[in-house]
């Protein structure tokens, strides 16, 4: 933005009334110690600025500028339009502020989920403290039209919650005893008792707060060109004003004060404030409208990665499927019972936590007797194995674990979905397979995408569940049986074959190698997730494949505007030089000129807010 003045001034329109007014008293007495008084009214602090930047070092900027061009008219006895250029650009800089001031609360508005309080349990009775007051364990009520505070669980209650501010959703949540509750949403209805297990400051909303606050940190290589920009342009076009004073009246016995007056105005429509206050605004303000639909972007600079994307990688397992694995077919060996297979499989995943042995020890439903079971260990990527009453038992791929060959007896025919195979003391008992869904949502979101990039798809599942899920998705490209190590292996394949950038989305637990590889990683179904927040570069507070597309839109959208914006500014910019150059652009006109270009460029910026 361009550097100014804003802070030191308490309320710039008094210092703008006050100089108008000793202007029209100078004007009506024609005394130059009014205007010189009306000039300092106006523009001290923009000479103190320009003073103290050539003090630093920092002589081309705006002040520089502004400063020459007036003391310029002040030496050639052009006192009033000196105080009026000085009076005209302080309106213009105030208007460009509240403009730029009024937008940042807008976008600010739209991640307006700081808590003010919080409800605090003490004793018999519910005292009002700050959220940062509260620890692990203590419990909090949430009264409806409240804010919850920081995250938990429900002790007591029922309620329909609104968390649009965290997703961009507008359908509520209903929330019952024992779900986890995310700080940031609004109680719709209800009362909750809700018991803390995060501080304030690991909460879910100060972590979002935390990003949105140093988005802006992460400069695009567009703001760099407009900053580096501006270094090289301000000493040039001081340059091709002194040579305009220097050239006609020694080379060709031009008038100097004529020449020296086109010159001033020229420095005075050269201020590149179009420029250097749209573009950031522009993604600022298109950072603003991403987090509106529940699309957190941690920096500009991801924006514009984003506006280009080559292909775009899913993780299948919790990205593009539900993730809520059942059942769905046993296939028990010759002279072995279905019974006798799931229960085998259910004993050997009991230590387990992954999806698929969950899902097996829900189907199972009866209470397994710990005691039989001894020296469990997990194969990295291949399956489980333990003892059942002495005897070993596998769980896992085919030709896989420990010396275990299940051979030509595992079922080759083609699930939709994982197979599970079970080998007791040597004994193949048979398969299990375990299918997950997928979502609703990935069939319009893969079909969107393809207008943009190819579809890659990178799973640890095996060749026939992948298969099945990327013909129903249509997917250009898919990867199966990987490693974490394999997908990172993977995805450095595509990133050298890229003509663009390259998205990855996943779960941002199991795949942040993955997220941190990739030009741009998506965490998807990050809400409350602290790997998802911390590894990915955008967060999508849904599950929704969908908001990618809608991601790659914003950015699009905001690219357009930010390249309209530097189109528009150097382009009128030259047309009001040349006109100024030759005489036909007062400096009166070129404040105007300048002030317009730079609001119209400023509502422009804004239209990247409406998504």
């Amino acid at each position: 933005m361009c550097e100014h003045h804003h802070e030191h001034k308490s309320n710039p329109l008094i210092r703008i009334g006050l100089a108008i007014v000793v202007f029209s008293l100078a004007w009506t007495m024609h005394n130059t110690i009014l205007f010189l008084t009306a000039y300092l009214i106006a523009g001290y602090d923009v000479l103190l600025t320009a003073l103290k930047n050539i003090i630093k070092g920092q002589v081309f900027d705006e002040n520089f500028l502004m400063g020459l061009a007036t003391l310029g008219a002040i030496g050639i006895k052009e006192y009033p339009e000196a105080v009026m250029v000085m009076i005209l650009y302080q309106i213009g800089e105030y208007l460009q502020h509240r403009a730029v001031h009024k937008s940042k609360k807008s976008i600010s508005a739209l991640m307006d989920i700081r808590p003010d309080y919080a409800n605090l349990e003490n004793g018999n009775k519910y005292i009002k403290v700050s959220p940062d007051k509260v620890n692990i364990g203590d419990i909090i009520l949430v009264k409806t039209g409240e804010k919850i505070p920081l995250d938990g669980i429900v002790e007591e209650g029922n309620a329909s919650v609104d968390t649009s501010a965290l997703t961009g959703e507008s359908v509520p949540v209903n929330i019952k005893t024992g779900d986890n509750v995310l700080s940031g949403c609004i109680n719709k209805n209800g009362v909750l008792k809700i018991r803390v297990t995060k501080l304030f400051g690991e909460s879910t909303v100060s972590k979002i707060l935390e990003l949105v606050e140093h988005a802006a940190s992460k400069k695009t290589r567009t703001e760099n060109f407009i900053t580096r920009f501006a270094r090289i342009y301000t000493p040039v076009v001081v340059i091709m004003a002194l040579a305009l004073v220097l050239i006609p009246t020694l080379g060709f016995g031009g008038v100097f004060n004529i020449w020296l007056e086109r010159a001033l105005t020229f420095l005075v429509i050269s201020c590149p404030c179009a420029l250097v206050i749209s573009v950031p605004l522009g993604f600022f303000a298109g950072i603003g409208g991403a987090s509106k639909k529940g699309i957190l972007v941690k920096g500009s600079s991801y924006l514009e990665l984003l506006s280009k994307p080559y292909a775009v990688v899913f993780d299948k397992t919790g990205t593009l499927t539900k993730g809520d694995f059942k059942v769905t077919k046993l296939s028990p060996a010759c002279g072995v019972e279905e019974n006798e297979l799931l229960e085998t499989a259910a004993y050997a995943e009991y230590y387990s936590n992954h999806p698929i042995a969950l899902s097996i020890k829900e189907a199972w439903g009866k209470e397994i007797d710990e005691s039989r079971i001894s020296n469990p260990h997990e194969i990295a990527g291949k399956g489980v194995c333990v003892e059942i009453d002495g005897v070993t038992v596998f769980a896992g791929g085919v030709n896989t674990g420990e010396g275990v060959n299940v051979g030509n007896n595992a079922s080759v025919q083609s699930f939709s979905g994982t197979v599970v195979n079970i080998v007791k003391g040597g004994k193949y008992l048979g398969s299990i397979v375990i299918s997950d869904e997928i979502k609703e949502d990935s069939f319009s979101a893969i079909k969107k995408l393809k207008k943009f990039a190819k579809i890659v798809m990178l799973t640890g599942d095996n060749k026939e569940s992948a298969s099945h899920t990327a013909e129903e998705l249509d997917i250009d490209e898919f990867y199966s049986s990987l490693l974490p190590e394999d997908k990172v292996t993977k995805l450095e394949e595509i990133i050298l074959s890229k003509k663009g950038s390259v998205i990855f989305a996943g779960d941002g637990i199991n795949d942040a190698p993955v997220l941190t590889r990739a030009d741009i990683g998506i965490a998807m179904g990050g809400l409350g997730s602290d790997a998802a927040i911390e590894a990915a570069d955008i967060v999508i507070m849904d599950d929704k494949p969908s908001k990618i597309y809608d991601a790659v839109c914003i950015a699009k959208k905001t690219m357009r505007i930010v390249k309209q914006n530097i189109v528009f500014a150097i382009g009128v910019k030259v047309l009001f030089l040349l006109l100024g150059a030759f005489g036909f652009m007062t400096m009166w006109g070129a404040v105007f000129a300048d002030v317009g270009v730079t609001l119209l460029a400023v509502l422009n910026s804004l239209r990247a807010l409406k998504i």
